[in-house]
């Protein structure tokens, strides 16, 4: 679970770090172009600096809904074969029930 928090407060960071470049370069008081040009250049200085970190957060974002797909599928699974179990315990009583008519 702290894994999960900690995942959640880098990537928060990190949007809030991007939010706020982004912001900066858009309310500069400079002609769109050339706010436009800086803002290029600081998402791929951004970029370059936290690749690693970025592929890493990817990653680890990718696990989690794979481990959460696994457990809901699994659940799923379980929940199916309860229902047939239910399903064929009844069939089952009412074959006894029937057969208790026919003596």
């Amino acid at each position: 679970m702290c894994k999960n928090k900690s995942l959640a407060f880098g990537l928060g960071l990190l949007a809030g770090v991007v939010g706020g470049i982004v912001a900066g370069v858009l309310y500069a008081p400079k002609p769109g172009e050339e706010s436009r040009q800086k803002l290029k250049e600081a998402a791929c200085e951004f970029y370059e600096k936290n690749a690693p970190s970025i592929q890493e957060a990817k990653k680890q974002a990718l696990e989690s809904v794979d481990l959460a797909k696994y457990k809901l599928e699994r659940q799923f699974r379980k929940f199916n074969n309860m229902l047939k179990s239910q399903k064929l315990q009844k069939a089952k009583e009412l074959e006894s029930a029937d057969n208790d008519f026919e003596y």
